[in-house]
């Protein structure tokens, strides 16, 4: 068992006695692991668990007792391990006689620093990697103990690069070769401390232990202070259904831990997810904001500007840039060599900006926010229209340019996610389905900020006709009457459609682009035994041969694909199947501790009593932790009116009773806050 406290991008894994070492621990910062050994022993051998925990996102607590070794007999000696990270971390050790009798011992610390990248570690993964065809990990830098400061230096200097990590101790021992023993004897009850400060540097700079000291007060302080603010930023749910508010609840925590700020200084955005992907990533940040602008609008400001500033500008084949478009994902340190510093392989973070930057300011009716980004926006727009439809025929496509891009750019990226019914992988270049979509809402919402901020008519107009446009070639190219009628996933490199039935059909109802006599289908394909699990909606049809229902993209369950369908379902006003999928998704949350993970597996409700947990998903995870947040959203049908300035709701007249009473304090919307309640099934949204 492993436990994760982080602060931003900087984080701990360890074991649950508070140690490091081995497999995928350790401490990491700009995507690198500036310590892989941290152990503690008492006569040599690693103390007994009593009990550990996180206290918050960034500090945990260990609690342990002696082992039987050097003749200490049971229970003598109380060890508590009190651990915070900042930009560094900070570990407070207090071991305490608990016996009648005066006793002796040994404490001894063990440390090492790999410098492994974070892709070398994550191959380490189980989950997510091949730990038994792994290449090596580099071997660990020789400490250097330094007795002036009391501390131990490793550095690992390549071209380029020069990783530090200072390990401060507040006592002086008996110092081997990265190991440090201190000779203790305590009366009873009577105690012995030692603080022990990790400072990292990826430049080589170095700090005294006072620097550290003052650092690491005032980082705490920060920390606190941001989750503080955070706390009082995002409304407050009391309800009677417990787990719309427990899960609701979580989500709130886990979304302030993923916070980030990048190094370039952008406000805090959403990072993917714990512990690989602590970064930027285009997709994923950008869906997160946009279920959770019931927090109000700053995740999705700081991720519009983020995400803006580092917009290519240039046609780059080795990093799959292209002028205009979002990036994919950024890695820094080791990783950024290794890999790339920002790469652009996605073929839906663009139009997924323009539709975020849209709700944003259909929530906020910011006309100083819609004119700074509106450069970005057209370029984003032009990226469309030329580099995004390589081919000229209308719609938006793939194919990576540098082998070590990924292969598949839509939200389902594994390698064998774009399927024909009868199992066979599709040739690219790909045309997913629900990039059309997004695509489409994309120019109707620009074509809106068009009319109403940028006075730009003529660029309304044109917008609206592409979309129109769109929206019936797409129903041409893409529609399969087969077994009732559905869209395909894609189409492949000869535009013949890729005929798999998939929850991305849902996607398309939350972007509008299903004209209204295609509704019905859609929903009756979503809500059909083949894609719907009893839990949510699958990935893959059950009927398609390459349906598995434990493959990442061919047959689970995600909790943030099945938000933006409930979204889809909501916006053409089927309320029974969104409410159903709602609950469903809610009531999973109960068997995960009310954390939604990434995914789950897709066996049926009816052979399973719970949903079945899926090895290699995150938690928590950015958009699994936006879910509940989107679909209590959903659940009281709020949208803001941007022409009466006005948080309205347009759910129907009598909410299912499991809902029971709801009371949202504090949604902010237009510069006003605003009180939502659920009494007896009807709500009411009154400012605050």
């Amino acid at each position: 068992m492993t436990l994760t406290i982080l602060e931003g991008s900087t984080f701990c894994i360890c074991d649950e006695r508070g140690d490091i070492g081995g497999g995928t621990t350790g401490f990491f910062a700009d995507d690198t692991r500036f310590l892989s050994v941290l152990r503690l022993t008492v006569n040599g051998e690693p103390p007994l668990l009593l009990s550990s925990s996180k206290v918050e996102y960034f500090s945990a607590a260990f609690f342990l007792r002696n082992p039987l070794a050097g003749g200490l007999p049971h229970d003598t000696l109380s060890i508590a391990r009190e651990r915070f990270v900042g930009q560094g971390m900070r570990e407070h050790l207090r071991i305490r006689n608990e016996s009648m009798e005066t006793v002796a011992f040994e404490v001894g610390l063990e440390l090492e620093a790999d410098f492994a990248d974070i892709f070398a570690v994550k191959e380490r993964d189980f989950a997510l990697g091949d730990p038994l065809n792994a290449p090596p990990l580099p071997p660990p830098a020789l400490p250097a103990w330094d007795a002036e400061y009391g501390q131990f230096v490793l550095e690992d200097v390549g071209e380029g690069w020069h990783a530090r990590t200072q390990v401060i101790l507040s006592r002086a021992g008996d110092v081997g070769d990265g190991t440090v023993t201190w000779s203790v004897e305590l009366a009873p009850r009577e105690e012995w401390e030692l603080h022990t400060d990790l400072y990292v540097s990826s430049d080589g700079l170095a700090v005294t232990p006072l620097q550290a000291d003052r650092q690491f007060g005032t980082e705490l302080d920060h920390v606190r202070e941001s989750l503080s603010a955070w706390q009082l930023q995002v409304p407050h749910l009391r309800g009677t259904w417990d787990p719309l508010v427990r899960s609701f609840d979580r989500s709130v925590a886990d979304l302030a831990a993923l916070r980030i700020r990048t190094h370039r200084g952008f406000d805090k955005l959403p990072a993917a997810g714990m512990p690989w992907f602590m970064t930027v990533f285009g997709r994923d940040t950008l869906i997160t904001s946009y279920q959770t602008l019931l927090f109000g609008p700053e995740l999705a400001i700081g991720a519009l500007r983020a995400l803006a500033r580092l917009q290519a500008t240039a046609d780059v084949p080795e990093l799959d840039a292209e002028p205009g478009k979002i990036c994919h994902e950024v890695r820094h340190g080791k990783a950024a060599q290794r890999w790339f510093p920002v790469y652009y392989g996605s073929v839906d973070a663009t139009p997924l900006w323009l539709v975020l930057f849209s709700e944003v300011f259909r929530w906020t009716e910011d006309l100083a926010l819609a004119r700074e980004l509106q450069e970005p926006a057209m370029r984003a727009l032009e990226w469309i229209d030329r580099s995004g439809d390589r081919d000229g025929d209308g719609f938006v496509e793939y194919q990576r340019r540098t082998p070590l891009g990924l292969l598949n750019q839509s939200w389902k990226d594994s390698g064998d996610s774009q399927r024909f019914a009868d199992g066979r992988i599709a040739d690219g270049p790909i045309a997913p389905c629900e990039v059309q979509g997004y695509v489409y809402d994309a120019k109707r919402r620009m074509a809106e900020l068009a009319r109403t901020a940028w006075r730009d008519r003529a660029l309304a107009d044109r917008l609206d006709a592409d979309a129109d446009a769109l929206q019936q070639r797409f129903d041409d190219a893409y529609w399969v009457d087969e077994r009732g009628g559905y869209y395909a996933l894609a189409l492949d490199g000869e535009k013949r459609p890729v005929d798999a039935l998939t929850s991305n059909i849902g996607h398309l109802l939350w972007s509008g682009i299903v004209p209204d006599a295609r509704v019905d289908c859609i929903v009756d394909a979503l809500a059909g035994d083949s894609l719907y699990s009893g839990w949510g909606v699958r990935t893959m049809s059950a009927a398609d041969a390459g349906y598995n229902p434990l493959s990442y993209h061919n047959g689970t369950v995600w909790p943030h694909d099945n938000s933006l369908i409930a979204a889809g379902l909501a916006r053409y006003g089927r309320w029974f199947e969104t409410f159903r999928l709602a609950r469903r998704m809610l009531e999973a949350s109960a068997f995960f501790e009310y954390q939604l993970p990434e995914v789950f597996a897709g066996l049926p409700r009816s052979e399973t009593p719970f949903p079945i947990a899926y090895p290699t998903a995150a938690r928590p995870q950015a958009w699994a932790a936006g879910t509940p947040v989107l679909l209590l959203r959903l659940l009281l049908g709020l949208q803001p009116d941007a022409r009466r300035h006005v948080l309205e709701s347009v759910a129907p007249p009598e909410l299912p009773s499991w809902v029971g009473d709801v009371r949202l304090s504090g949604v902010r919307a237009f510069g006003t806050s605003w009180d939502v309640a659920v009494d007896r099934g009807v709500t009411t949204v009154r400012t605050a």
